[in-house]
């Protein structure tokens, strides 16, 4: 049995990532090497990163209710399934699904993140979380006209 669309907790958790990424991309307008000597700012942006993530995937587990999805085990293949069902376009959600192992990193095993790398990462992740949002956005504009 799927769940019922709740458009209004989808919006607040797509604004709270615009909030997030509107907040990560002004710190990551910032050079690497400044940034990386900068901890404070540094610290942010790695939980700036993981809560823009983590809010995605609580977007991600909803879709996967209404549609009547089984739920899979990983929340990166959260990403893969959306794609799979076309709520996501496939070959993006497997581009952004690839964040999720950074946010894993950053969550589980800080001491094997190269910060140059993950500062790099983060910036090109930035597009694709504003691309995330327009699908999420199409997806709820074509559930309100069915």
């Amino acid at each position: 049995m799927s769940a019922t669309l709740n458009q209004t907790l989808i919006e607040n958790k797509m604004h709270a990532v615009r909030e997030y990424l509107q907040e990560l991309g002004t710190h990551l307008s910032r050079n690497t090497v400044a940034i990386i000597g900068d901890h404070t700012i540094l610290h942010a942006i790695e939980r700036l990163f993981q809560l823009t993530v983590d809010t995605a995937i609580d977007i991600n587990v909803h879709l996967i209710l209404v549609e009547n999805i089984s739920v899979p085990d990983d929340y990166r293949n959260m990403f893969i399934v959306l794609g799979e069902r076309n709520v996501l376009p496939y070959e993006f959600a497997l581009r952004i699904a690839n964040s999720v192992g950074l946010r894993n990193k950053l969550v589980h095993k800080y001491e094997e993140v190269l910060k140059k790398k993950m500062i790099e990462d983060m910036k090109a992740g930035l597009s694709q979380y504003h691309e995330y949002l327009k699908y999420i956005d199409e997806y709820l504009k074509l559930k309100a006209r069915a």
